[in-house]
């Protein structure tokens, strides 16, 4: 009869995944979207046992760069990868599968990166996930490394991947509420310029064009976004268009 492994040694321990997500979730709600792929990083180190270094590379076209990594070593790492054309993470995002090797300088499917990464940097393991970041024209993949040959448990594997798909959610999630906000802020302020606008040809029977190009004088001449122009417009009604530093000479 075959042995049934229990539950909590096929997956790492509730309390464990929950404090990771805990983790990163506190981390990506303070970071900014630019930021988000550092937090995953960083939780990603400090939460698998065996993970000297961790990093994120990002795929558009045919280039490949290092989005984020908690160190140099990485990156370099990263970069011989990019300059081989071959390595775990860039099958792992290729491929769309999960890489774990344990032996870098004996796998025959990447023996020349291999090779070099563990005599130039010292990693001899790898874990390679793949991102689905949600945007169709770019990719991305975890990587994590190990000084150590056989550096992750099977709960640092499982742990792993729940941190790349969610992290992956995160940061897509994270990317599409800046875009939003960015569009909601355009429209507060567009609205603000129309109402400007109107006011300007309301008191001074100028045509819609004219009463743009008013509010685009006194934004250059005062050095001030344009928004803000408008605002005072609609505040005090009044527009002010002379020089900032002919202000106040007679």
């Amino acid at each position: 009869m075959e042995e049934v492994v229990p539950l909590l040694e096929q997956v790492p321990a509730l309390r464990m995944v929950a404090e990771a997500f805990a983790d990163l979730g506190a981390r990506i709600g303070a970071a900014s979207s630019k930021n988000v792929l550092e937090a995953i990083t960083e939780v990603t180190s400090e939460r698998l046992t065996g993970a000297t270094s961790v990093s994120i590379t990002q795929l558009r076209g045919s280039s490949y760069w290092t989005a984020a990594a908690i160190d140099d070593r990485a990156r370099r790492a990263d970069a011989i990868q990019y300059e081989l054309g071959s390595g775990p993470c860039i099958d792992a995002i290729v491929k769309e599968t999960l890489y774990w090797p344990t032996d870098l300088s004996h796998d025959p499917r990447w023996p020349e990166f291999g090779r070099r990464v563990v005599d130039e940097i010292g990693f001899r393991s790898m874990l390679s996930y793949r991102m689905n970041v949600g945007d169709q024209g770019s990719a991305a993949g975890l990587n994590i490394y190990g000084d150590e040959e056989n550096a992750f448990t099977d709960s640092d594997v499982m742990l792993g991947l729940l941190l790349a798909t969610h992290g992956a959610q995160a940061a897509t999630a994270a990317g599409h509420r800046e875009h939003v906000d960015n569009l909601e802020r355009a429209l507060q302020s567009n609205r603000v310029i129309g109402t400007a606008m109107g006011i300007l040809m309301a008191q001074h029977m100028v045509t819609q064009d004219q009463a743009f190009d008013l509010l685009r004088i006194a934004s250059q001449n005062t050095n001030r976004k344009l928004a803000e122009v408008a605002r005072d417009v609609t505040e005090t009604g009044a527009l002010d268009v002379s020089p900032e530093g002919r202000r106040g000479r007679r």
